[in-house]
């Protein structure tokens, strides 16, 4: 996963916010993707006043991927697609990045610190996360992981549940959420799922290639205003055995497990996780920002609370 680079097209000297001044939820922009960060205080602070002794804006803390060989002296490193941050400013959060550590104490700090956590995509889950008795002919399929992130991200997981943080999770972030909790993983979809569709279409990262059904009763189904998605699919695996706490609120024509929510939704202030990726598609249809903006304003809820 590496980082996207691109030059926003506003200008921020022309004194005209890109947002909206709507006072009901968070700000809309037309097109998320020119969002700078070089904006983001003249374009937020304008809609949300900063109280004495916090800021009105929701800090949302995004748990990045990693890369063993990064940029820089070829150091161990974080890694993130811009995409993920773009979405988040367009939806009027103020991103920060995790650190790639597995101190309880930082993490606890870091949750404390925040409004919202998103767990983003990467490579696959060890599967000993999950299971201890993988076939040979499956574990073949799945020999690229990251054990650190998995152990943080657990940690990360349990503190957003103790602290009762907003929690979005995003392709592997959906199957992590699954593990931590008790779940399974479907190791490798050709493989295990009969007649599967193609779900790793990397070609056509930006674009829905298969549709999913949506449970109408489903926070999903009441963000997105519609049963039926268009999305697009970059992964080989995905949710196996739902964790007890969860509860599958999507699924692709072949079964695969496409969103997932609370079981109790009083457990936390907001939870989605999906298995696409709408930080992709937040240029091309108004529902993958609306997601992200119900997110950001379900932490800027908890925000306001606390200031």
């Amino acid at each position: 996963m590496k980082p996207t680079s691109k030059k926003s097209a506003i200008q921020c000297g022309s004194g005209v916010s890109p947002l909206s001044q709507g006072r009901d939820g968070p700000a809309t922009l037309p097109n998320p993707q020119l969002a700078a960060p070089a904006c983001l205080a003249k374009a937020l602070w304008r809609r949300r006043k900063p109280r004495e002794g916090g800021s009105a804006i929701p800090t949302i803390l995004v748990a990045p991927s990693t890369e063993r060989e990064g940029a820089e002296f070829a150091d161990w490193s974080l890694s993130l697609s811009n995409r993920y941050t773009d979405a988040l400013i367009a939806a009027a959060g103020l991103p920060v990045i995790l650190p790639a550590s597995a101190s309880p104490e930082v993490i606890a700090e870091a949750v404390r610190r925040c409004d919202g956590v998103l767990l983003t995509g990467g490579d696959d889950i060890d599967p000993k996360c999950y299971t201890s008795n993988l076939p040979e002919a499956l574990t073949r399929t799945s020999l690229v992981h990251d054990t650190e992130r998995d152990a943080w991200e657990k940690l990360l997981i349990e503190q957003v549940f103790q602290q009762r943080k907003p929690l979005f999770g995003i392709c592997r972030g959906q199957q992590m959420l699954n593990v931590a909790l008790g779940g399974s993983l479907l190791v490798d979809i050709p493989s295990q799922v009969p007649n599967a569709l193609n779900h790793n279409q990397m070609a056509r990262k930006t674009e829905p290639v298969h549709t999913v059904t949506v449970v109408a009763d489903s926070l999903l189904a009441k963000i997105a205003g519609a049963t039926t998605l268009g999305v697009n699919s970059t992964h080989h695996q995905a949710v196996g055995r739902v964790a007890g706490a969860l509860r599958a609120v999507a699924q692709s024509a072949d079964g695969v497990i496409e969103a997932l929510e609370l079981k109790d939704p009083g457990q936390l202030p907001f939870l989605l996780t999906v298995q696409f990726h709408p930080e992709r598609m937040v240029d091309g249809k108004a529902v993958f920002l609306q997601l992200f903006r119900s997110f950001v304003h379900a932490a800027a809820r908890r925000n306001e609370r606390n200031l």
